[in-house]
């Protein structure tokens, strides 16, 4: 996946977060639906922007971007911040 690529998905998930958050408001689907999508989504967003980061940290340092991998969800929802 390259870094347009990555960018376009956060672009859509965060399309997708917006839409959630106005459909609650106007009552089309109960706060349960949307926090349990919201969770998954910002999962999804942390997941791409880590892949970003090894992306841009690898082409910094001359690396092969490439070669950057998206993490687990558990590693990287457990970074110290």
């Amino acid at each position: 996946m390259k870094d347009d690529d990555i960018l376009k998905r956060i672009n859509e998930l965060v399309d997708e977060e917006h839409s959630l958050r106005e459909r609650l408001v106007a009552g089309e689907l109960t706060s349960e639906e949307e926090h349990g999508r919201i969770a998954s989504l910002e999962e999804q967003l942390d997941r791409c922007w880590d892949l970003l980061r090894q992306r841009r940290a690898r082409r910094d340092v001359g690396e092969d971007p490439d070669f950057a991998a998206p993490r687990p969800v558990d590693e990287v929802e457990n970074y110290m911040q």
